[in-house]
């Protein structure tokens, strides 16, 4: 009887789990990972505490005279976005210092983690032995999406700290605890498209994380001060869905562009 060797062929699900097994192990044994989740948690706390204990100070303007008087946060979901019957963006700090940054700051992470894969050789190496341009562009999306999503959550729990630690108000001005969980759904579903521009920068930059960082940053400000209105406090399940829908979209057009990217330049 004659021997023969059969190798089994792997579907594209079961090539997609191991990369994804490979990458999140990786990210969990980083330091990276665990130093973005820990600003993402400690950034809001230190803000609206030391915002708190700056309320009422005065400051002049040495050459015109002109007294400032600072204004701390009065609510905490100050950190989240604008309430009720505030003007658009709130106080002004907490316009640009809130939530929101946890956008730009997973594109530190998913710029440096595919960086570090064509820096080593590993890229290369993997493309020729084991995985093909999809799966690896589907792996690094979706490693790049949790690490993200618990960036949010992080600043959540971070902001909610702040705001006991501050004393600061929880009225939430006529919204309810509904709306909270469907405004951070919605930018859970919205960090999608932010990294998978990332994703797509990264792969381009390959092993030059400087550029894939600053491609990065310079594409998602372009979108930054719409996340505001997209994903508002009062959020409800609209907003949800069409974050999801946008989410979607962007990781399917942009993912399939990131592999025509991978396999038309050089690996290195």
């Amino acid at each position: 009887m004659e021997n023969t060797m059969r190798f089994a062929k792997v579907s594209f699900a079961g090539r997609i789990k191991s990369m994804l097994k490979v990458d999140f192990r990786r990210m969990f044994k980083s330091k990276l990972f665990y130093i973005l989740i820990a600003c993402a948690l400690v950034i809001p706390i230190l803000m609206t505490v030391m915002m708190s204990m700056m309320d009422g100070s005065v400051s002049v303007n040495p050459q015109t005279g002109e007294e400032t008087i600072m204004q701390g946060p009065e609510n905490t979901w100050q950190n989240i976005g604008t309430l009720p019957g505030e003007p658009l963006g709130g106080d002004e700090i907490f316009m640009m210092c809130n939530i929101n940054m946890a956008f730009m700051g997973v594109a530190v992470f998913v710029c440096l983690f595919i960086s570090d894969d064509f820096r080593s050789g590993y890229a290369k190496n993997l493309f020729t032995v084991r995985a093909k341009r999809g799966e690896y562009v589907v792996s690094k999306t979706v490693a790049g999406f949790l690490c993200g999503a618990l960036m949010l959550i992080a600043y959540l729990i971070g902001s909610v700290l702040g705001g006991a630690i501050a004393g600061l108000s929880f009225e939430l001005h006529g919204l309810n605890a509904g709306h909270i969980v469907m405004c951070m759904l919605a930018k859970i579903c919205l960090m999608l498209v932010f990294v998978s521009i990332f994703t797509l920068i990264s792969v381009a930059a390959k092993q030059r994380a400087w550029l894939g960082i600053c491609g990065s940053l310079g594409g998602g400000m372009l979108l930054f001060m719409m996340v505001s209105m997209i994903t508002p406090l009062g959020s409800t399940v609209i907003n949800v869905a069409l974050c999801a829908a946008g989410g979607a979209l962007f990781a399917f057009g942009l993912g399939a562009i990131s592999k025509v990217v991978l396999k038309k330049t050089s690996m290195v």
